[in-house]
C-alpha cells in the first residue's frame, strides 16, 4: 500500500512540473502598449498620421507585429484637445523596449516630420503610454469582423477604476471566472482586447475594447446586454458589489491606415 501511495505521489509531482502539461492548462497571454496622443491642430494631426502610416506601422510590421490599431476619438470633431490612440500587441514586456530601440535606430526616421518637428511646433501636445496585460481567460487580441465602412464603425474603449487593489482583483475575477467576458462573447460584442493595466495613470484599473458596425448597432448590443439573464444574475451577486469606482467610455473610429 505504501509503495502504491508513493507511486501516485511521484506521478502527481511529475505531472505538476511537466511544462507541456502546464501549457495545456494555462493559455499564454500577451501585453498591449496603448499610446494616446493629444493634439490641437490639423498640422499636428497630419504629422502624426504621416509618422504612423509611413514609418511606425511599417517598422512594426517588419519586426513581426502584423496587427496595429490606430483610432481617433469621435469627439475630436468638436473637442479643442483631440486624441489619437495607437494599440500595439506584444508577446512580452521586453518586446516593448525592443520596439523603441529598433525604431530609434531606423535611419528612415531622418525623413519623418514627426521626429524633426521644431520645439515650437511639435507633433503633439502630450502623449501617454499605458501598458496592459491580457486577461488569463481572454488572452489574445482579436481582429473584429465588421462589414460597415470605416467611417461608420464604432470602437468603444472602456476603463474601469476600482477603489482599492483588493476590489480590483475582485472585478478581474468577475470578468474572468465570473463569466462577464463570456457574456460579451455570447452577445457578439466583437471584443478586441481585455487587459489589466500594469502601468498607467488611473490604477488600479482595467481596460477593454469592443467594436460595432455603427452607433445604432452599439446601442442595440448594450440593450441586449442589460437585459441578458446571465448578466442580471452576475451583476446581482453580492460578492461583486462596489468593485468599480469610476467608468470612462471613449468612442473611437479607425484611421484609414489602421490594420483593423
Amino acid at each position: 500500500m505504501q509503495k502504491l501511495l508513493s507511486l501516485i505521489v511521484l506521478c502527481f509531482v511529475a505531472f505538476s512540473f511537466n511544462p507541456l502539461a502546464a501549457q495545456k492548462t494555462k493559455k499564454a497571454g500577451e501585453y498591449y502598449q496603448l499610446t494616446i496622443y493629444r493634439f490641437t491642430s490639423p498640422e499636428q494631426e497630419k504629422m502624426l498620421d504621416g509618422h504612423l502610416k509611413n514609418y511606425f506601422i511599417p517598422a512594426l510590421h517588419k519586426s513581426g507585429i502584423k496587427t496595429v490599431g490606430v483610432f481617433k476619438a469621435i469627439a475630436n470633431d468638436t473637442a479643442a484637445l483631440k486624441s489619437l490612440y495607437v494599440l500595439v500587441p506584444v508577446k512580452s514586456l521586453n518586446a516593448i523596449s525592443e520596439i523603441s530601440q529598433r525604431f530609434l535606430a531606423d535611419k528612415n526616421l531622418n525623413n519623418s516630420d514627426y521626429i524633426n518637428a521644431a520645439y515650437n511646433s511639435p507633433a503633439y501636445s502630450r502623449m501617454e503610454t499605458i501598458i496592459l496585460k491580457s486577461f488569463h481567460l481572454a488572452s489574445k487580441m482579436n481582429t473584429p469582423i465588421l462589414k460597415s465602412s470605416r467611417a461608420d464603425r464604432v470602437y468603444e474603449l472602456r476603463s474601469y477604476e476600482s477603489p482599492s487593489e483588493k476590489m480590483f482583483r475582485n472585478i478581474l475575477h468577475m470578468f474572468n471566472e465570473g463569466g462577464e467576458t463570456a457574456i460579451f462573447k455570447k452577445l457578439n460584442f466583437n471584443a478586441v482586447f481585455y487587459g489589466e493595466v500594469i502601468a498607467g495613470s488611473r490604477m488600479p484599473n482595467l481596460m477593454y475594447m469592443t467594436s460595432f458596425e455603427n452607433m445604432e448597432d452599439r446601442k442595440a448590443h448594450w440593450k441586449s446586454f442589460s437585459s441578458d439573464p446571465d448578466w442580471k444574475k452576475l451583476s446581482s451577486r453580492q460578492a461583486y458589489k462596489n468593485n468599480v469606482s469610476k467608468i470612462d467610455i471613449t468612442f473611437l473610429r479607425p484611421a484609414d491606415y489602421s490594420d483593423f
